[in-house]
């Protein structure tokens, strides 16, 4: 489902306000603290190569891409891109059953 241009949308310092205000006691530099810190630790793990797992929220991981010839949308002309690495995010089931719930069984 694609994600609608009107929708919400929470970028880094609203998640920082929404964990500050759900934690009144936490100073606010010390929730900017955390979340700078846990943001960079998931960078350089996969910078490394290493896969990183938040039980019931997914995992990250980098794959290689292999090189290949595509083409140019403007001019339709053929160009060679090489090889390189992509981040691949795989949502975990709780993750998946927030956005979209599955039916109940019969």
């Amino acid at each position: 489902m694609p994600v609608r241009d009107d929708a919400p949308k929470l970028n880094r310092s609203g998640l920082i306000g929404r964990i500050a205000r759900g934690q009144p006691k936490l100073p606010l530099r010390d929730v900017d603290d955390a979340v700078r810190l846990v943001f960079e630790r998931i960078a350089a793990a996969l910078g490394d190569g290493e896969r990183v797992e938040l039980r019931g929220f997914g995992s990250f991981g980098a794959r290689r891409r292999a090189a290949r010839l595509a083409r140019n949308p403007r001019t339709g002309e053929r160009v060679a891109v090489g090889d390189r690495r992509a981040v691949r995010f795989k949502p975990g089931r709780i993750l998946r059953d927030r956005v979209q719930p599955r039916p109940p069984e019969a």
